[in-house]
């Protein structure tokens, strides 16, 4: 299989490859920001514009809904005039964690490749009646993966990725209400912590049939305030099927499943029990691909949830535009 750097020129059968890509805290989880994409551009370099939905809402017991009545799908103005109160049960409650990113992608050589990604984070929350949306610069990821395994050129085609990578603390943490009260951590636009991660990608395919499995685990460091959050883990399954539209045109539509883990934060090294994440979310992607350009859409639904006493995971949407060259 031949990709030029210049010309999309992959056969009717060429099986969809996967590369991870992360942002905000990478890998805690989706209000931490993960995010998988996928592309037939095998050993492309790439820019991309990626945004990014997260919501949760209503409690136990109570409707969960994607977009919760008050909320916002779109970067809304801060606002910062509420009080902060706790949570006690209000079914209108919800968090809505917003991220619009840029990423980019280089290859070293035909087995390596490093990553960046910058971040605009906007994050909202209403309790008890009062909302408040703060936005800002978040924080930046660095990481680069490494090809183990690279069998492309048959029917039956499989690939490994093994990579690791670093969050630096560069997004605010001490955004406060217009009283000086400081929100809480996951509130802010970063985390103050410099985290690391290491991850694993696998894809298998058979013809225009296939599936990729990301696995990740994430350490996590702590803030000038002893504020951090539980190591994590994340993994991913997707399935896949290809089918070219014309000379230029392919598409592949996916059934995804995401399955995440977090101990929530924590203070002074002890765990607090808030923002524990223990959740399965399922649903459908379609990406577009013509010549050079790439269009990823998908939303998921929460499939399955421990118990929690926070608003509870209602699901995720996410948009992208990839240049590759």
């Amino acid at each position: 299989m031949n990709l030029s750097k210049t010309h999309y020129t992959a056969s009717p059968k060429l099986l969809i490859l996967v590369f991870l890509l992360m942002s905000g805290q990478v890998f805690a989880c989706d209000i931490c920001g993960c995010f998988m994409g996928i592309t037939p551009y095998y050993n492309r370099n790439s820019i991309s514009l990626l945004y990014r939905y997260r919501s949760f809402s209503g409690y136990e017991g109570q409707s969960h809904a994607l977009f919760p009545n008050g909320g916002s799908f779109f970067i809304p103005a801060r606002s910062q005039d509420s009080p902060i109160t706790n949570h006690a049960g209000n079914p209108g409650d919800y968090e809505l964690y917003r991220s619009l990113e840029i990423r980019g992608k280089y290859f070293i050589n035909s087995k390596l490749e490093i990553n960046a990604i910058l971040p605009y984070v906007s994050n909202s929350e209403r309790y008890n009646g009062y909302t408040s949306s703060i936005s800002s610069i978040g924080d930046i990821n660095l990481y680069a993966g490494y090809h183990l395994v690279q069998k492309l050129e048959d029917n039956f085609k499989q690939q490994l990725i093994a990579g690791a990578g670093i969050k630096l603390p560069t997004g605010k943490n001490d955004f406060k209400n217009t009283a000086g009260i400081r929100y809480s951590s996951l509130m802010q636009a970063g985390t103050g912590s410099t985290d690391g991660f290491v991850y694993l990608n696998y894809m298998v395919g058979l013809g225009k049939f296939g599936a990729s499995l990301n696995t990740s685990y994430k350490v996590n460091g702590t803030n000038n305030r002893d504020e951090g959050i539980a190591n994590s883990t994340t993994s991913f399954l997707n399935i896949f099927y290809t089918q070219r539209i014309g000379k230029d045109v392919q598409i592949m539509p996916s059934a995804q499943f995401f399955y995440e883990y977090s101990g929530g934060e924590k203070y002074k090294g002890q765990k607090t029990g808030e923002h524990v994440m223990n959740n399965l979310m399922g649903g459908a992607g379609i990406d577009v691909f013509y010549k050079n350009v790439a269009l990823n859409a998908g939303v998921q639904k929460n499939i399955w949830e421990a118990e929690t006493d926070h608003p509870m995971s209602a699901g995720k949407v996410y948009v992208g535009l990839t240049y590759n060259f």
